[in-house]
């Protein structure tokens, strides 16, 4: 014991005592996070691409939609979660048997504080978003005659700017004071959706997946430079259906990532592995499929039904196409609640974050650290660097898919038993992390790098595949040896 870090010593396990069944911890935990409008609302868009998942019909973007879910629940979610119910140690701690006592700081301890920070940064600009639009400022006119927020713009801007400081300073001074209404807010998208469902379904039967393609997004529409007269906005080909499923799966395991590693933490106050099990199937399969599965319903009856305005053909976000469904006045309403449903969920990100900076950066006020993470928030969120949600999670996904295949791995070593903290940085957890990630981030990067446009999508399904990889590396690693000792350390059965 004496040769474990302080933080590792000081660390005690939840009192079994303590824990409650599923439906009232995991459930609702992850509930609340699958039900976040920007996740639903933006699952349908497809990389914009005319017709989005829905390009090649329902059935591939349904099940696309199941596939990815029970990615998220057997192999992002359940090995953390039970590694939490044996325990009863948060992440930071059952981290150290995959990247050591001292590696297990950065990895997943502060890596997981600095996503947080991203994940803020983008609910703040989706919110800032949604109440430019609800209160008709800081906004275009295009030339379809739709209206566009203005990002980077003052109003959006000083939105975005006032949700993310607020949220930071709730989570530093108590994020007791929104603890009960974030187990009711959560009601309030499933609401919306269930209004939208029944404005539009009767939609369903006529839907054309032909419509929704030829409904070109103004987004990509031709424009024309100041030197010449050159398109540089190609129109991008619609999807096929293997390619709906690998986007849903891009888009739905990229941003469950760290909710999934975060199951350590939210099972750790499970009774049993039983409750884990349905906690992730209730709250995290379940949920994902009713939610963006509402999501697609309501855009496919919408272009069945023929209420999608001309200004807003192509628009394939359910949220914005509200005024077309519901009328501008109870649009508004809507979109009020919506951005008060996601405050909880800011102010967790902001929690989450805070506690490890405070576990990581003993030493350092927590007021300077989490400030100097809000202002990186503010400077993601103002500049709309996050508007490009499908690219915030493969990053995510790229830096969470290493880390639970490696735990994965880890598992099956240890036969289902937490081994405990291994000392120093072990390599087979930083190898395969290293590698897992750079498989995870080479489309983005190729993207960026003239020379790697070729190979720009020569990685498929991004997000699984750095978890297959980090769970091949660290198995094929751990292995051949490339672990470091263990340390003794008490557990909850202790």
């Amino acid at each position: 014991m004496s040769s474990l870090p302080s933080y590792l010593a000081a660390a005690k396990p939840v009192p079994v005592a303590n824990r409650a069944p599923w439906y009232k911890t995991i459930a609702p935990t992850y509930a609340g996070i699958m039900l976040w409008f920007v996740f639903w609302a933006e699952s349908v868009k497809g990389e914009g691409t005319p017709g989005g998942v829905l390009s090649a019909g329902l059935g591939p973007a349904l099940l696309g939609l199941v596939l990815a879910a029970l990615i998220c629940h057997f192999f992002y979610y359940l090995v953390p979660g039970l590694f939490g119910v044996k325990t009863g140690f948060p992440l930071y701690v059952v981290g150290t048997s995959t990247y050591g006592a001292k590696g297990g700081l950065f990895m997943p301890g502060l890596l997981m504080g600095l996503l947080q920070f991203g994940w803020l940064a983008v609910n703040a600009f989706a919110v800032a978003k949604v109440l430019c639009e609800c209160l008709n400022i800081g906004m275009r006119v295009l030339p379809t005659g739709a209206k566009e927020v203005i990002v980077p713009g003052v109003a959006h801007g000083i939105l975005a700017t006032a949700f993310a400081v607020i949220a930071a300073f709730i989570a530093l001074k108590g994020i007791q004071y929104v603890a009960r209404v974030a187990t009711y807010l959560p009601l309030i998208p499933l609401v919306v959706m269930v209004i939208l469902l029944a404005k539009t379904c009767g939609g369903l039967g006529s839907f054309n997946a032909d419509k929704v393609v030829a409904a070109k997004p103004p987004q990509v529409a031709t424009e024309v430079t100041a030197k010449a007269e050159t398109a540089v906005g190609a129109i991008p080909a619609p999807l096929n259906a293997w390619q709906v499923i690998g986007v849903m799966c891009i888009y739905v395991v990229g941003f469950f990532a760290t909710a999934g590693a975060a199951g350590t933490d939210i099972a750790s106050n499970a009774r049993n592995e039983s409750d884990v099990h349905w906690g992730g199937l209730v709250g995290i399969a379940l949920t994902t499929i009713i939610a963006s599965g509402a999501a697609m319903l309501i855009i496919a009856g919408a272009y069945g039904s023929n209420m999608v305005s001309p200004g807003n053909q192509g628009n394939l976000n359910p949220v914005t196409l509200m005024p077309d469904l519901l009328g501008s006045q109870l649009a508004n309403v809507a979109m009020v609640g919506l951005a008060i449903s996601s405050f909880p969920g800011a102010c967790f990100s902001a929690f989450i974050a805070a506690n490890s900076f405070k576990t990581t950066m003993p030493g350092v006020n927590p007021f300077v650290s989490v400030g100097l993470g809000t202002l990186i928030t503010v400077i993601l969120a103002v500049s709309g660097v996050v508007g490009k949600v499908i690219w915030v999670f493969v990053v995510i996904g790229a830096s969470f898919g290493p880390v639970c295949g490696a735990m994965l791995a880890d598992y099956l070593l240890s036969r289902g038993k937490w081994s405990g903290p291994r000392a120093g940085f072990n390599p087979a957890g930083w190898i395969s992390w290293t590698v897992g990630f750079a498989v995870g981030a080479f489309n983005l990067v190729a993207g960026m790098i003239p020379a790697l446009a070729a190979y720009q999508n020569a990685v498929p399904v991004p997000p699984v595949a750095a978890m297959v990889v980090g769970f091949v590396l660290y198995l094929v690693l751990a292995l051949l040896g490339a672990q470091t000792r263990t340390l003794e350390m008490r557990s909850a059965a202790d």
